[in-house]
């Protein structure tokens, strides 16, 4: 085996490559120009003689092991299970106003428009009045009131599903020294899209249409809710 001869410890004569050079370790495996032998066959016909064992049979070339391995692998165990959406609590209908817990928005009432495939709630302020925008939320951080819209006439578009609130996918910068020289730079706000915003008019239309039947029903949608001191969420009535 060769060996380097230090110079100074720590600091050999040869270098690394040197050294696997002498070793030879740069070849690799030796070429042949014969066929690879053929792996055996892991069963073999046998005849097998006497008047009751007569006939062939598929013997193992290979005994089996004496032992079972010490440890079993474990395998992830298969679900029968698909997974469903939640279903709709039975005090939210189309026109229910509902009270946000958790988000940006939380303390906002809201109207609920109709139930997604996901099992998340689509709702809206709507947009002019209290300024909330179309939304999903969980049904499980929202607050069912008794006041409710009259939206007979109201038909959401089918495009308005999960997919419509999926986010375009972010582009970063081409490399490292432009993402270096871009920290501390201001990006450019992308503009909110006019598809969207002709949507959300359409849905609001017909919703502040049915708010303005009745008496100060718009000042109740923009107030926002809270609880003060000595108050408990359970013990009132929405």
């Amino acid at each position: 085996m060769a060996r380097s001869k230090e110079l100074v410890p720590g600091v050999g004569r040869l270098s690394r490559s040197q050294v696997y050079a002498r070793r030879g370790l740069y070849k690799g495996a030796k070429k042949s120009d014969k066929p690879a032998a053929q792996e055996p066959a892991a069963f073999v016909e046998k005849s097998i003689g006497g008047d009751k064992n007569g006939g062939k049979r598929l013997v193992p070339t290979a005994k089996a092991p004496r032992f079972y391995p010490a440890e079993d692998e474990r395998l992830p165990k298969k679900s029968r299970k698909s997974p469903k959406p939640a279903s709709l609590r039975s005090s939210i209908t189309p026109g229910t106003v509902l009270i946000l817990l958790a988000g940006r928005f939380r303390g906002k009432r809201v109207v609920f428009l109709k139930q997604l495939e996901s099992g998340l709630l689509l709702v809206t302020g709507p947009y002019k009045v209290n300024g909330v925008p179309l939304r999903r939320v969980n049904q499980a951080y929202v607050i069912a009131t008794s006041t409710k819209l009259e939206l007979d006439g109201l038909k959401v578009d089918d495009k308005i599903n999960d997919s419509y609130f999926a986010k375009a996918a972010a582009k970063g910068a081409r490399s490292a020294e432009e993402e270096f020289f871009e920290e501390g730079k201001p990006k450019a706000k992308e503009a909110f899209p006019e598809s969207k915003a002709a949507d959300q008019k359409e849905v609001d239309k017909a919703i502040i249409a049915a708010v303005k039947k009745t008496d100060n029903l718009a000042k109740y949608l923009k107030a926002s809710w809270g609880l003060s001191k000595g108050q408990f969420a359970h013990q009132l009535v929405f």
